[in-house]
């Protein structure tokens, strides 16, 4: 028997690559099963083998406990009785007995095989995690092993399988079993049972990855990479420069009659790739990511940290794209929210901002519309400019006399005043959560306070019209207020 043992745990080990520890315990285990199992299976037994010689001996033991603790005395003795036995032992250790070991022979081989065959799955699952957690981040590559329910079984060697989910195939990609395909491993699980190994085929990190494989400038470093953007097998767009002035990273990227370019967009079945030259300055980087789109002019917004894209009429519909997708793509790259218009649309919409801020001079400050326009084309944009700027840049501007300066100072100096004191009053009356909403200030949080309307729940309850009663209110600010208000309800509505 004991070299049969030292047989099989050879055997098994070349075959599986296993250590041959990892087989020793678990034999040791079925042997563990076999004799517990013949005396009735409340017992703990304890199975060693040597190691060398294959022998191996039984033990029955019993986990010493404090003398109130005794639950299961076939498996557990009290301390006092242990004292007595082994005195040198303490609570939690064992006392153990040699009885007749059993029989390799007459293990059940189903037992058996079931102890061996779960010892070497769980070994080879535990070299698969340890052989690919240096590994994450990376590309791999593998052979199509099956497709299931949408998601992808990659046979990537060495008995190791990854799986691409379904939300990470390329849409409209077709894949057969025996393709071979790289991907991006974004994580690696110790999972016991079902996958280990998680790869993308639509995340922006594996495009990138690709271009280190194919441009050898981003590989050694010299042209990085800082940023990119997909929508899967149909288009891209990167954002590069290089830390070689000699060296240009778009042309590099691109290749000889484009094979560099060709070669990524190959592998990303057909994804056409834009490669943007990247621009430390955010107006200029976003006029550039809007390619093959010419901009007129942009409109940048810090406050809201977006900007409006201003293009010819013939040029908006390939500006935003098929179904959206140039401007959307531009937006995940630049990290700035962007609205495309034409120039019609800009020219109208500058009308209207200015129109607001002529009304709203005019109401804060007392004053006529002519000087409120003038306020606005100096670029005035709120009262607070107006009460701090130099007094030295006032008295530049034309139209403006010592005494309608002072006239104005002291105004702006009183509006101020209010919002703080209608900030306290806000606090009074507990509407501060209002003031969490885009596009809301004090003035008007004060007024919807006043009128029971303390909550973004309450704002959510009504409709446009109630809002268009208030002050200085326009339907379009109305309606972004309510359909912020109203967002959680449309968040935690069913079916999403």
């Amino acid at each position: 028997m004991s070299k049969e043992i030292l047989n099989v745990v050879e055997a098994v080990s070349n075959e599986k690559d296993i250590p041959e520890s990892v087989i020793f315990e678990a034999i040791e285990s079925a042997l563990v099963s076999a004799t517990r199992k013949k005396h009735g299976g409340n017992i703990d037994v304890r199975v060693s083998i040597d190691r060398k010689t294959g022998q191996y001996r039984t033990f029955r033991r019993w986990q010493i406990v404090p003398d109130d603790a005794l639950d299961t005395p076939a498996r557990q003795i009290t301390a006092s009785a242990a004292a007595l036995l082994e005195p040198h032992l303490k609570i939690g250790d064992f006392i153990e007995e040699e009885i007749e070991s059993e029989s390799f022979g007459r293990i059940a081989v189903q037992s058996a095989k079931q102890a061996i065959m779960q010892r070497v799955r769980d070994a080879e699952r535990a070299k698969v995690i340890e052989a690919f957690n240096a590994r994450k981040g990376q590309l791999v590559t593998g052979i199509v092993k099956k497709v299931e329910r949408g998601a992808i079984i990659l046979d990537l060697g060495n008995n190791a399988e990854a799986i691409i989910p379904r939300e990470h195939v390329i849409p409209r990609e077709s894949v057969r079993s025996g393709d071979r395909l790289r991907g991006y491993l974004y994580d690696v699980r110790p999972e016991q049972k079902g996958p280990q190994l998680f790869v993308s085929r639509t995340m922006p990190e594996l495009l990138i990855e690709l271009f280190k494989l194919e441009v050898p400038e981003v590989g050694e470093g010299l042209i990085e990479i800082l940023g990119a953007a997909r929508d899967p097998g149909s288009r891209a767009k990167i954002a590069v420069r290089s830390r070689d002035p000699r060296i240009d990273p778009v042309g590099a990227c691109v290749g000889m009659r484009g094979s560099r370019v060709q070669a990524v967009s190959n592998e990303l079945n057909g994804e056409r790739v834009d490669i943007i030259l990247w621009d430390e300055n955010p107006v200029h980087f976003v006029m550039k990511a809007m390619a093959p789109a010419e901009v007129v002019s942009v409109i940048l917004d810090e406050e809201t940290h977006s900007m409006d894209v201003v293009v010819k009429e013939e040029n908006q519909a390939q500006a935003i794209g098929r179904l959206g997708q140039n401007v959307k793509l531009a937006t995940r790259l630049t990290g700035w929210e962007l609205n495309v218009m034409n120039e019609q649309e800009a020219a109208a919409k500058k009308d209207q901002e200015t129109r607001h801020l002529v009304e709203h001079f005019k109401a804060q400050l007392g004053i006529e519309e002519e000087l409120a326009r003038l306020l606005v084309d100096e670029g005035f944009l709120d009262i607070e400019d107006l009460a701090y700027v130099p007094i030295e840049e006032l008295s530049a501007i034309e139209g403006l006399d010592e005494e309608i300066i002072k006239i104005l100072r002291a105004r702006a100096h009183d509006v101020l005043l209010m919002r703080a004191l209608a900030a306290e009053e806000i606090a009074e009356v507990g509407a501060q959560e209002l003031l969490t909403l885009e596009g809301m200030d004090q003035r008007l949080a004060t007024m919807l306070a006043e009128r029971g309307i303390k909550t973004i729940a309450d704002l959510a309850d009504l409709a446009v019209d109630d809002l268009m009663e208030l002050e200085g209110m326009d339907e379009q600010r109305a309606a972004r207020l309510i359909m912020q208000a109203r967002a959680p309800l449309f968040a935690n509505a069913p079916g999403e």
